[in-house]
C-alpha cells in the first residue's frame, strides 16, 4: 500500500496540480486548505482517492490527527506571493511565520512523518550579474514573503535538522503553466493572458532575472523526493528549477511575442517597486535527484493559450492571489 499524502494548501495554484497527481498515481491523497482566496473547492474524479478538508491549518487541536493519520506532509499553504503579504501585513504575520512554526511543533512529536516544506528562491533576492545562486549562497530576502520563507527555514534547520525528524526543503523557481485554480498574477502567465486578449503588455526592469519552472515539474520533483533513499533528502535543501531557465523579463516577454500578431509591448524605462534579480543553479537537483525538467516555457506558452482559447470570459477575471477572506 503507498504512502498516505497530506498537501497543506491542496486548492491553490500548485495544490491543484498536485492532488490529482499524487491521486493517479493511487496515492491516498488529502487536501487540507481553508479556501482563502475565496476560490471553489475542485473535487477529482469519483475515481481517483482523495480526501478534502476545508480547515485553517492554525488549528492545532484538529491538526494532530490529520498529522498522524498521514505519512508524508507537503507543505505548500500560506499567503503566497510579494503583493498579497504586503497587502496584508498583520495577517501575513499570523500566517507565513507564526501559523507554520505552530504547524511543525505538532509535526515534530511524530518523527518518522517525511514533512515537505516548499520555500522559494526568491530567498535570494539580489545576485551579482552571472553568478547562479547554489543552495549554500548567502539569502537576502526582499520582501516580507520570502522573509518569512526565510525564517521558517532556519526554524526547520534548527527543531527538525537536528532532531530524528525527517524533513526536506524546496526552494521553488517562479511558477508557470495551467492549473485547475488559475493564476495570472506569475509573470509568464500575466505576459501571454495579457497579449492573448490584445492588450497593451509594460513590461518593468526588462533586465532583470529570475528561474521559472512549470507546475508539472513541480510535482515530478516532490515525487522524486518522495521516492528517494532518506539518505539523500533528508535535511536537505533542493532549488527547484532547471539551469536553462533562468530568464530575463526581456527573454520572456520576446518569446512569448512570437505566438501573436502585431503583440503590444512597452519596454518601461522607470524601475518597478521590484528589485528581485538572481540566477539560480540547479546542479544539486540534478546530481543528487537525477532531475531535469521536462516542460519548458515555450510549452507553458501554449499551454496557456490553449486554456484561454477555451476560456474567453476570463478576460476580465483577476485569477490569481489578490484578495483573501479576513481571518482572525
Amino acid at each position: 500500500m503507498k504512502n498516505k499524502i497530506l498537501i497543506v494548501g491542496g486548492q491553490g495554484y500548485i495544490g491543484q496540480v498536485l492532488l490529482p497527481f499524487f491521486a493517479d498515481k493511487k496515492y491516498l491523497v488529502t487536501s487540507l486548505d481553508n479556501l482563502i482566496y475565496n476560490q471553489k473547492k475542485k473535487k477529482l474524479d469519483k475515481k481517483l482517492k482523495s480526501n478534502l478538508v476545508d480547515l485553517d491549518f492554525r488549528k492545532r487541536n484538529l491538526i494532530f490527527n490529520l498529522i498522524k493519520n498521514n505519512d508524508i506532509i507537503i507543505f505548500l499553504a500560506g499567503l503566497v506571493g510579494d503583493p498579497i503579504t504586503k497587502k496584508y501585513p498583520v495577517l501575513s504575520k499570523k500566517i507565513n511565520r507564526f501559523g507554520i512554526i505552530n504547524f511543525i511543533k505538532i509535526l515534530k512529536k511524530f518523527n518518522e512523518k517525511h514533512f515537505i516544506f516548499i520555500s522559494t528562491c526568491s530567498n535570494y533576492g539580489i545576485i551579482k550579474k552571472n553568478l547562479k545562486a547554489n543552495e549554500n549562497h548567502k539569502l537576502f530576502p526582499l520582501s516580507r514573503y520570502a522573509n518569512d520563507k526565510v525564517q521558517i527555514e532556519k526554524y526547520i534547520q534548527k527543531n527538525l535538522f537536528k532532531t530524528k525528524n525527517f524533513s526536506t526543503i524546496l526552494r521553488f523557481a517562479t511558477a508557470f503553466g495551467y492549473s485547475e485554480r488559475m493564476r495570472y498574477d506569475l509573470t509568464v502567465n500575466e505576459f501571454v493572458k495579457t497579449l492573448f486578449f490584445k492588450k497593451k503588455l509594460e513590461v518593468y526592469d526588462q533586465d532583470t532575472f529570475r528561474p521559472y519552472c512549470h507546475v508539472k515539474d513541480f510535482a515530478n520533483i516532490i515525487l522524486k523526493v518522495i521516492k528517494s533513499k532518506k539518505s539523500k533528502v533528508n535535511n536537505q535543501i533542493f532549488n527547484c528549477g532547471d539551469n536553462r531557465h533562468n530568464y530575463s523579463k526581456l527573454s520572456i516577454a520576446k518569446k512569448i511575442s512570437k505566438y501573436f500578431k502585431n503583440p503590444k509591448i512597452e519596454y518601461r524605462d522607470l524601475p518597478s517597486q521590484d528589485r528581485r534579480n538572481y540566477q539560480v543553479n540547479f546542479n544539486k537537483l540534478n546530481k543528487i535527484l537525477n532531475y531535469k525538467c521536462k516542460f519548458n516555457l515555450d510549452f507553458g506558452i501554449k499551454e496557456i493559450i490553449y486554456y484561454l482559447k477555451k476560456n474567453k470570459d476570463h478576460k476580465n477575471k483577476k485569477l490569481g492571489n489578490y484578495k483573501v477572506n479576513i481571518l482572525k
